[in-house]
């Protein structure tokens, strides 16, 4: 299928800011260790955040592609997920992001931009993920790359007779984006399961099964060697494949 529809209700009536209670607010959020956010509903979402932001809640922020108060989420995240259609998006959507000429290239972009973030995921569908995470800058002598580059090396270690979900990292590097700037971090391709057209059946979804696995491993205190295979399988086992039925 190549097309999908969803449909999304605020509700009757809707929840607006003035809703919302500091004393409403301090209990949703009680006790959480992950806050999630889009931008849907953008002046109620973005109430909730900065109340999650002055409990020092971590914020992960799903960037599916550019809305009316993104920019101001994103500006609170310590982590960010996206499509692979978000990082470049320019004349295409109504306000231009990086406008970069690869999503490599975007993602250092993207740390640049939000100083807070930890990391950013582009997902890619079938082609898996690729994640940049920021490092301390404490080693002046670290070796610099290109991260067009150094991400090339990743996808070339890719075995494809393997059809579980993998993961390839770098070495924690200073990735240079040139006229973007330099970021030290690790980068990371995460693969998907292989699935046959056969048992294909449906990957509306995925996406938001792809989030909640990386929220989890998040709580879960997982390395990104481990989050990004356990993500891409919880998404081919609940939303894609026929004939997933194992236990996760």
């Amino acid at each position: 299928r190549k097309t999908r529809t969803c449909i999304f209700t605020e509700g009757y009536p809707p929840l607006v800011p003035k809703d919302l209670s500091r004393t409403k607010l301090l209990s949703a959020l009680n006790g959480a260790r992950v806050a999630y956010f889009d931008a849907r509903m953008p002046a109620t979402t973005l109430v909730i955040a900065q109340e999650a932001f002055r409990q020092n809640i971590s914020i992960l922020v799903d960037a599916e592609r550019p809305r009316e108060g993104l920019n101001d989420l994103l500006n609170l995240a310590d982590y960010v997920v996206c499509s692979e259609k978000f990082p470049q998006a320019s004349k295409s959507y109504h306000e231009a992001w990086t406008e970069t000429s690869s999503i490599p290239r975007a993602l250092v972009s993207i740390i640049l931009r939000l100083p807070r973030l930890k990391f950013v995921i582009a997902t890619l569908g079938k082609d898996g993920c690729i994640m940049l995470e920021k490092c301390a800058d404490e080693d002046s002598h670290l070796e610099e790359a290109d991260v067009d580059n150094s991400m090339k090396s990743l996808t070339m270690r890719k075995d494809d007779s393997i059809v579980m979900p993998t993961c390839f990292a770098s070495n924690v590097t200073k990735f240079r984006a040139e006229g973007i700037g330099s970021v030290c971090g690790r980068l990371y391709f995460g693969t998907s399961e292989k699935i046959p057209p056969s048992e294909l059946i449906d990957t509306t979804g995925a996406g938001d099964a792809f989030v909640g696995a990386v929220l989890y491993a998040i709580c879960a205190n997982f390395s990104p060697e481990k989050m990004l295979p356990f993500a891409s399988y919880v998404v081919s086992s609940i939303r894609c494949n026929q004939n997933s039925n194992k236990l996760l």
